[in-house]
């Protein structure tokens, strides 16, 4: 299946992740500049761009959709690029997910009371798992067979009695723990990914299309922890300040009508916003503000 495209107007089909990923993903692209818009039965996106068009669907069949080619591209985590073993161009990675911009891993886990400590005790165990394919090949490099058994949902409850062991995703490990699990190791770091089908990737107006989108989408995601600051600032307590001023490169400095005084702007992590203040207030700056940012390219 080859996506529709029009010589004079080339037409990108994109795959975007139904379930868990799609509002933190809707946000995402809203923010890159690509509004999408779907009724709550659709799983066709209505882009206020008209070179684009893509549905909605499981995030773990994304990558096997853009290597067969309906889709040109797709947003999936390479959890799912993996255990497809797709054959597609990584654009780049968008580090985000449902509740955070962290990395997630898959984990094998198993009651805190189990004997099981290692990969190598899980020899002829049942595990149980949504990520069935990528499980098997970390526990053949290990030398280990063990039943592994897809999970259908609700994973952490499948041991002890209906399985041994269990590979979940986790972000921060605190439902691993609410669940009495311990974690023995890891098999998979991921995080989400933009990736494109591989003849898309090799047609050249496709490509550039592809490129502007990952380029805005990860402009919007640098600037997801960043805000602007200004302040008028007296000229005598720069050199004092400079060394606490964090900026992309350096902060930009601008003369007043007033010789003795000098206006600045910089960006920062918004974290940073609550000791920089008090600092700034401390050197008699005035006119602060705070602004939040939308994009940032490096």
């Amino acid at each position: 299946m080859k996506a529709s495209t029009d010589a004079a107007n080339p037409f990108l089909m994109i795959g975007l992740p139904k379930g868990s990923l799609e509002e933190s993903t809707l946000a995402l692209f809203a923010k890159a500049g690509y509004p999408v818009t779907k009724s709550s039965r659709s799983y066709r996106p209505t882009f206020d761009d008209p070179e684009l068009d893509g549905r909605f669907v499981r995030a773990q069949e994304i990558a096997r959709y853009v290597e067969h080619g309906f889709f040109d591209c797709g947003l999936t985590g390479y959890d799912w690029i993996a255990e497809n073993n797709a054959d597609v161009h990584e654009v780049c990675d968008l580090v985000y997910s449902r509740a955070s911009n962290v990395q997630s891993r898959w984990v094998i886990c198993v009651p805190e009371s189990s004997p099981i400590r290692t990969v190598k005790d899980l020899q002829d165990k049942r595990i149980s798992t949504e990520l069935v394919e990528t499980t098997r090949r970390f526990l053949g490099t290990h030398g280990v067979t063990a039943h592994v058994e897809f999970s259908w949902g609700a994973t952490e409850v499948k041991v002890p009695d209906l399985a041994d062991a269990i590979v979940d995703l986790t972000e921060t490990g605190s439902s691993i723990k609410a669940n009495k699990l311990r974690i023995i190791d890891t098999i998979l770091t991921t995080n989400t990914k933009l990736i494109a089908n591989k003849m898309a990737w090799a047609d050249t107006r496709k490509r550039a299309k592809i490129e502007a989108i990952a380029l805005l989408i990860q402009a919007a995601l640098n600037a997801a922890t960043l805000v602007g600051l200004k302040f008028n600032l007296p000229k005598s307590a720069l050199a004092a300040l400079s060394a606490q001023l964090p900026a992309l490169r350096n902060p930009t400095i601008a003369p007043l009508s007033n010789p003795e005084w000098i206006a600045v702007e910089t960006i920062t992590d918004h974290k940073h916003v609550r000791e920089i203040v008090p600092t700034l207030k401390a050197h008699k700056a005035e006119g602060i503000v705070e602004y939040p940012l939308n994009k940032v390219i490096y």
